[in-house]
């Protein structure tokens, strides 16, 4: 048997979010008027409804296409989300329990190696290797936005050139918290500190995917596949992604 496992968060408006969503419903009653007839004029008494949502394509679970990090990858133009190939999409899921690592800090490559040994695996081409760090315990409330550890530029490099395509965490953003890299940069003035994970796209293509959420509830670390198909949005850097873990269960 087949079980899914939704590993999103809610699109919605909420302190968790860095800039406003908003729905505009145009209800049931409403949108009979729209198009010229009265809510009576339908069975029952009601027409159908819609919503215009206002929001960025980063909000809500998402994935980063090349496209998002600079305006080249590797000498080449960076993909746009609707140009990333459905391979990269779909394959088998690693989490990576990096939990013990302070709100922040980096995630760093000991940290990764270290999660690897503790599961006997090694990162190999078409994994999709998810960062568990428990940071999506705090959504719905305004320390999600700050209150987590983020991929260094080395543990990026270290996952990508094994062949990883897609690079997954249940927090806000997969480089540190905004406030901590800066205030390193002002700290030192090394540019450097400046999303270091996100940077690194423009050396080799590999996907985000932020603000994934349950990894907690994957029954164990490797043996699931990990389905995550963006909304294909024309020329955009991220898109909208339901990401679901598939379990297959005796």
């Amino acid at each position: 048997m087949t079980r899914l496992l939704d590993l999103s968060v809610v699109t919605r408006h909420t302190p968790s979010e860095a800039t406003p969503v908003t729905v505009d419903l145009l209800d049931h009653r409403t949108g009979a008027t729209v198009l010229g007839l009265t809510p009576e004029d339908f069975p029952g008494g009601m027409a159908i409804s819609n919503e215009t949502v206002t929001l960025t394509t980063h909000t809500g679970t998402h994935m980063d296409a090349p496209l998002h990090y600079g305006p080249t990858s590797g000498g080449r133009p960076a993909k746009s989300i609707d140009q990333v190939p459905l391979e990269w999409c779909y394959g088998p899921g690693v989490r990576l329990d990096v939990r013990h690592v302070p709100p922040g800090d980096g995630i760093t490559v000991a940290h990764l190696q270290d999660a690897l040994d503790a599961i006997g695996h090694r990162p190999a081409p078409g994994d999709i290797v998810l960062l568990w760090t428990g940071a999506d315990a705090l959504w719905g409330t305004a320390e999600y936005l700050t209150t987590y550890p983020g991929l260094t530029g080395e543990g990026t490099a270290f996952l990508v050139e094994a062949g990883v395509r897609t690079i997954g965490i249940d927090a806000w953003g997969l480089d540190r918290p905004m406030q901590s890299m800066i205030e390193e940069y002002r700290r030192t003035g090394d540019s450097a500190a400046l999303w270091p994970a996100h940077i690194y796209g423009r050396t080799r293509e590999y996907l985000q995917l932020e603000k994934v959420a349950g990894l907690g509830e994957l029954p164990a670390p490797t043996g699931f596949t990990v389905a995550c198909f963006p909304v294909a949005v024309g020329g955009a850097g991220a898109g909208w992604t339901r990401v679901v873990g598939i379990l297959d269960e005796d």
